[in-house]
């Protein structure tokens, strides 16, 4: 095919997407992908608006729990309309070249709309009157469109597929249960390949190949890290609080922005906002710079706002440190660390909490190395996120409590959020272990009508209850949930007496490989240029 050719059929299929996702709210036979970009806004910016200045305020007066889920709503809608921008901007300037990552970033874009729209929903459960009820309706609409937009994307990438378009090659996807699975696909009669010509990186560090500026971040002794904000309680920085070293931070920098904070116990709920990009936080150590908070559900907080750090930021990096909510399990929900930012790494990072402590909220995130506690669905949330060399350790709940590793909340099918634990250690403190009559663990449950969770390559302790999974609430999504297990070892990844539901599924090393970061994340180079130590397929001799 002649590149005038490719050229004409890529604007003619973009201009079809962007048509598609709109026609059921423009309704005037939109011609222009234009037109087609500024309707599908302007209709959720009208939303976003409505809620604003509608009579839903007024009633929210009354009741505390929906006023402030209406602020969760109109933060989270704020970033679908910024979802929405970002994919049109894509989607309308496709470069033959970049066809693939373009289109799987529009997947990950359009999937955290739609997660955004589920977390405004989320937010009214425990109020009074029928404003959840109204929201629901305000977002139907919307809704619908991002799902059928996200539909219209994969469709897409089989038709670039077939014409041999951008680096798409003849795929076939996995099916769960007769259903595309987006997000995972397995190349028929092709070697898996790691993002770096079959290599692997090297675990005591960076990879050859990783750019000078990363490499020195990344393996800089504290002693000697050039940031370019130091703060220090001490103050022999440049800020005495996280907070102060972020509000002077640029928005939409090109980045890398180091910021050194030095090693001290900070009590402050730390915010990196919207658009403030390529940040890399550096501490002295998980155990030597610690961040502490502890709002909390019980005391009127939203869950999404109870986080001590709350990433919104792409290509935000932490490394040696540690966060930690301090609320305790009678206070229920409340996040040690929320992460709702595309592209987001975690090395050597604590997190500490009981239940909710990681929001793996939305987009793509990396952890490596890092220790995560708490007790009830400590991990959960609707990121495409991965966790290799992780520590998941299950800490003593309240009397009469299971607890649950994980709580993945994909809502959509075709969503490309799923939470993989690869060559992670699952365990517990001795707290838990000594308790009498033993409490049960489980490795995790499903939030939402989708959820996927995949553990693969791990060990896996023995105090994980034999059934593996619990339920969330009566048969709740047993039929559509996806679920497996990968060659595990120890004494919990007996898989004999598993629980036997339709979603609980038999995982190949061909599936199995369809997890990996190099796989799931369609386009790693934002990890592997990182210099974070990183494996983009299976794990070598484990």
């Amino acid at each position: 095919m002649g590149a005038k050719t490719k050229k004409i059929a890529v604007a003619s299929l973009s201009s079809v997407l962007l048509l598609a996702m709109v026609m059921a709210v423009a309704g005037d036979g939109s011609t222009t992908a234009n037109k087609a970009g500024h309707v599908l806004c302007s209709s959720v910016d009208k939303i976003t608006e409505a809620i604003k200045n509608s009579t839903l305020y007024k009633q929210a007066a009354s009741d505390h729990r929906t006023k402030t889920a209406l602020e969760v709503c109109e933060e989270v809608l704020d970033t679908s309309i910024d979802d929405l921008r970002r994919s049109f901007d894509r989607v309308g300037n496709l470069e033959i070249t970049k066809l693939k990552q373009y289109i799987e970033d529009v997947k990950v874009w359009l999937s955290g709309a739609i997660t955004n729209h589920e977390t405004c929903l989320d937010a009214f459960k425990n109020t009074t009157g029928d404003t959840g009820e109204k929201m629901k309706n305000l977002l139907h609409s919307s809704g619908m469109m991002l799902s059928n937009g996200l539909a219209m994307v994969g469709d897409i990438s089989s038709i670039f597929s077939s014409l041999s378009l951008g680096g798409f090659t003849s795929r076939r996807l996995l099916e769960e249960e007769g259903n595309l699975a987006y997000g995972v696909n397995q190349a028929d009669g092709e070697d898996l390949k790691s993002a770096f010509d079959g290599k692997e990186t090297d675990a005591a560090g960076p990879p050859p190949f990783v750019d000078d500026e990363a490499r020195r971040i990344m393996t800089a002794n504290v002693k000697t890290l050039k940031a370019n904000i130091v703060v220090a309680q001490d103050g022999s920085g440049q800020f005495k609080t996280i907070t102060g070293a972020i509000n002077s931070l640029p928005k939409q920098g090109d980045g890398p922005f180091v910021i050194h904070v030095k090693a001290g116990f900070y009590k402050e709920n730390v915010i990196f906002p919207k658009k403030v990009n390529n940040v890399v936080l550096i501490g002295d150590g998980p155990l030597r710079t610690r961040i502490s908070g502890s709002k909390n559900y019980v005391d009127g907080v939203q869950t999404f706002h109870t986080a001590v750090l709350a990433v919104n930021g792409d290509g935000f990096i932490a490394k040696d440190i540690g966060i930690e909510n301090t609320a305790g399990p009678t206070k229920h929900q409340a996040v040690a660390v929320r992460v709702s930012g595309d592209k987001s790494i975690f090395y050597n990072v604590h997190m500490n909490g009981f239940q909710d402590t990681l929001y793996a909220h939305t987009y793509r995130q990396y952890y490596r190395d890092c220790t995560i506690t708490g007790t009830i669905d400590f991990i959960f949330g609707d990121a495409a996120a991965v966790f290799q060399n992780c520590q998941m350790i299950v800490r003593k709940p309240m009397a009469n409590q299971a607890c649950m590793v994980t709580a993945q909340g994909r809502k959509e099918r075709r969503s490309t959020g799923a939470t993989v634990l690869q060559n992670c250690h699952i365990m517990a403190e001795p707290a838990f272990l000594s308790t009498v009559p033993p409490l049960k663990a489980y490795l995790g449950r499903p939030w939402k009508e989708f959820s996927r969770t995949i553990i693969m390559q791990s060990l896996i302790d023995g105090f994980i209850a034999p059934e593996g999974w619990s339920v969330w609430q009566g048969t709740f999504a047993l039929d559509t949930l996806y679920y497996g297990e990968f060659k595990n070892r120890g004494p919990g990844s007996d898989l004999s007496r598993r629980v036997r539901w339709k979603g609980i599924k038999i995982i190949t090393q061909a599936i199995a490989e369809s997890f990996t970061p190099g796989r799931l994340f369609a386009g790693d180079e934002w990890v592997t240029q990182s210099g974070v130590p990183y494996v983009a397929g299976m794990v070598p001799n484990v």
